[in-house]
């Protein structure tokens, strides 16, 4: 962040700023992805044990 802060202060080129930013906003989003991929492979790949849910046996009521 302050890299962009010297580039706006030494009146730098608006593409060295641009670049910058660019940089810094794809840096985030590739932290972000791979914090993000082993969960989302977890969701994909594993299977949990019991997919299928058991329905409750119904209960007979007595008739009067």
């Amino acid at each position: 962040m302050d890299d962009i802060i010297d580039l706006i202060a030494t009146d730098s080129a608006a593409s060295e700023v641009t670049d910058k930013l660019k940089d810094i906003l794809f840096t985030k989003s590739a932290e972000r992805i791979e914090a993000q991929r082993p969960n989302i492979s977890a969701s994909i790949f594993d299977q949990p044990e019991n997919e299928v849910e058991e329905e409750p046996e119904p209960t007979e009521e007595p008739e009067e």
